[in-house]
């Protein structure tokens, strides 16, 4: 009896050898015979992977329907993301629902340091972690205190990108200067190694990263909704700001929330808040589902893995939200691979002609 190892583009002719055919397959995916050379990018001083994995859903019960029962599989899915070259992991120190908050942070710290593999591996991991402007943070040893806690969760001696959840620009542009200052303590303390934002507009973004820069703390990334139903003016300037000034776009939601996936219709909607939000887009959305579905077929991929590979043709980092192996494996799909240059036309046609788009976040500022 045989072993043969194969790929997806391995042609069926190859199945028989010296008219005996072959009956022991291990299937192998695309990423995984590039795992080992996965194009890393580098994001400030780090270099991480061109996809990362979004934790929102780990600790939400109300919007993702977590349980505790889930944990397992989500061990499971955080293991194959490593295996397969994954290192980059968003999180935020307010993702968990009441008295599960900071459990995202929790989780990736219990996963870290129950990883199998090898340590080279969980190393290089390159925790991602939000701050959220709460009222009372207004100095700079609060976020100093609140980097620590986060540390605690995540069982890890110094977070890879501090981030600023949201600007207080729109509310309260008195706290702002608090959230800068902030940053500054966490990273000339060494509890980081590098700082970026979140949900900022185009004259925001400058301004924090010209008060940064006066400070001798580089921004080095940037997170924005963007994805085929949000791809604006506003998204577009941040991506050429950020280009020129060599700061690393980070694109969540980039299915999204997954209006994304060809899963759901006008008539089959997700459970839960989310169907108040997808009954009033999903219907101007076909246009665009239309030629997600025709280019993932004529590639041979799924719906989602082009909407992905979309965000990172573009030059962002898509960190799409897990919460099942299956998701894991899907997304992992999106790598190893680019569209077209005709293809990513006839994507951004689509998504123009589609009068569905995703309700920008209300923290995001100009």
């Amino acid at each position: 009896m045989k072993m043969m190892t194969i790929s997806l583009m391995t042609p069926p002719c190859a199945l028989f050898t010296d008219n005996n055919i072959v009956k022991n397959i291990r299937v192998t995916w695309p990423w995984q015979q590039n795992k080992n050379n996965l194009q890393q990018l580098k994001l400030g001083p780090m270099s991480v992977s061109p996809m990362g994995f979004g934790t929102w859903a780990w600790g939400n019960q109300l919007l993702w329907g977590y349980q505790q029962s889930m944990d397992s599989e989500l061990q499971q899915l955080f293991n194959l993301a490593l295996d397969n070259g994954i290192n980059l992991f968003d999180t935020a120190d307010s993702y968990g629902t009441g008295k599960l908050n900071g459990q995202s942070e929790k989780l990736l710290g219990n996963f870290i340091a129950q990883y199998p593999g090898q340590a080279e591996t969980r190393d290089n991991v390159v925790i991602a972690t939000k701050f959220a402007a709460y009222p009372w943070r207004l100095t700079p040893n609060q976020f100093v205190n609140a980097a620590k806690s986060s540390l605690n969760r995540l069982q890890i001696e110094q977070i890879g990108i501090a981030q600023l959840h949201w600007s207080t620009a729109n509310y309260a542009p008195f706290q702002e200067r608090a959230l800068w200052d902030g940053l500054v303590a966490m990273y000339d303390q060494g509890l980081v190694r590098a700082v970026g934002v979140s949900n900022y507009g185009p004259k925001q973004l400058l301004k924090i990263h010209d008060y940064l820069k006066e400070r001798g703390v580089p921004l080095s990334s940037a997170q924005v909704q963007f994805s085929l139903l949000s791809m604006g003016e506003d998204q577009m300037e941040i991506k050429t700001i950020c280009d020129s000034l060599g700061i690393r776009v980070i694109s969540y939601s980039p299915l999204g929330l997954g209006m994304l996936t060809g899963k759901y219709t006008p008539s089959n909607l997700p459970q839960g808040p989310r169907s108040l939000l997808f009954r009033q887009i999903i219907p101007g959305v076909e246009p665009l589902l239309i030629s997600l579905k025709e280019i993932a077929l004529k590639r041979g991929k799924t719906i989602p893995q082009v909407a992905i590979n979309w965000c990172i043709c573009k030059g962002t980092i898509p960190i799409p939200g897990v919460k099942s192996v299956k998701q894991a494996e899907e997304n992992l799909g999106a790598l190893g691979w680019k569209l077209k240059a005709n293809e990513l036309d006839q994507l951004e046609y689509a998504a123009r002609q589609s009068p569905g788009k995703m309700i920008q976040n209300v923290f995001q500022t100009r």
